[in-house]
């Protein structure tokens, strides 16, 4: 019987990775990818291998994001084996059998020493390419993982999402902008779900875990997102700035129709932002700005988070992708703005 031409060419891609992924196993696993060099041009092949393959890729998956994690915990300033496994969680991110494979790649990455040294602004521009695989990686994770697998891993995530409340503060463009953009996922996909349970659509559990990290981590964030805008390279972050705070605001604001008001409301988010605004060193400010922000920041975000909730209940609890929502958060992006703008000749402290 002729096979279809579908059959056989399923054939010839199954017959090809069977010769293709030991020889490169085979490179991964010598010494030679010790070398920079050598280590990239494998994680290219291997990517587009990834990504040709399709959903015949997958029997390998174990195999694959064991050899990538190892490596990168033998060459922690190779970060193309985490950019190589970010392809892998966008293509298979979704299968939900392999939760528990992605959480434990997650982790390795997460807590490798480079990963875990990323303690200051300073430390993360000596770092900018590690700072953006990383924050890539956490997002395409937090993005394509199954709800019911990112609910069981609430302290990895809450790690990581600190570590990028800190990484934002970087000077470089590329690694500032990536660790917001992980951080707006998160609360993206944390006010998507919370939206969602409210119409009985989904379980509880992944925003109850998202409301518990924002909880944990909002005053860094709130704090670094502030300090992120001081300085020259302010203007490229007030977007993804008054983003967050938008979603973050939002967030709040809807917790307290919750059974989780006690630990996170609209007194979380004043609290927060009074703090961050207090501990900025004076020469830093305006002649009472500190007195007169709060305030102004506050009803900007009442009006923002609004607005913001109104678009995800007419959306269905539909995603954002990171898009300022309404007149409230178009005000509240013209303050932080306005904020960056007559800041930006103030140098960042480290």
């Amino acid at each position: 019987m002729l096979r279809t031409t579908g059959s056989a060419l399923d054939d010839s891609i199954l017959a090809l990775l069977e010769v293709f992924w030991p020889l490169l196993e085979k490179l991964f696993q010598s010494e030679h990818v010790r070398n920079v060099s050598l280590s990239m041009a494998a994680c290219r092949a291997l990517s587009q291998a990834i990504q040709s393959s399709g959903q015949h890729f997958v029997t390998l998956l174990p195999k694959v994001l064991d050899c990538l994690s190892t490596n990168f915990a033998s060459f922690q300033s190779h970060e193309c084996y985490i950019r190589t496994a970010s392809v892998i969680m966008e293509e298979f991110g979704s299968i939900e059998e392999y939760g528990p494979l992605f959480i434990s790649t997650f982790q390795r990455f997460t807590y490798a020493t480079s990963i875990m040294a990323l303690n200051s602004s300073y430390v993360c521009d000596q770092e900018p390419d590690l700072v953006e695989a990383y924050n890539n990686f956490a997002s395409m994770f937090v993005r394509h993982s199954q709800k019911e697998v990112l609910a069981t891993c609430g302290s990895l995530l809450e790690v990581s999402f600190q570590k990028a409340t800190i990484c934002c503060t970087a000077m470089h463009r590329g690694a500032a902008l990536a660790s917001m953009s992980y951080m707006s996922c998160f609360l993206e996909v944390g006010l998507t779900c919370l939206l969602e349970s409210m119409t009985h659509i989904c379980e509880g559990t992944i925003y109850a875990m998202a409301i518990q990290v924002i909880s944990h981590c909002g005053e860094g964030l709130v704090s670094n997102v502030v300090y992120a805008l001081l300085g020259v390279s302010a203007m490229s972050r007030v977007h993804k700035s008054a983003t967050i705070l938008q979603q973050l605001a939002a967030l709040c604001s809807l917790s307290e129709q919750t059974l989780w008001k006690a630990i996170l409301c609209w007194e979380s988010l004043h609290g927060w932002l009074h703090s961050a605004v207090q501990t900025l060193p004076a020469e830093y400010l305006k002649h009472g700005e500190a007195e007169s922000l709060v305030p102004l920041w506050l009803k900007a975000l009442a009006s923002a988070a609004s607005d913001y909730l109104e678009t995800g209940r007419w959306d269905g609890g539909m995603n954002n992708h990171g898009h300022i929502q309404g007149k409230g958060g178009r005000v509240l992006k013209r303050l932080v703005r306005e904020f960056a703008d007559s800041h930006r000749n103030q140098s960042n402290l480290t």
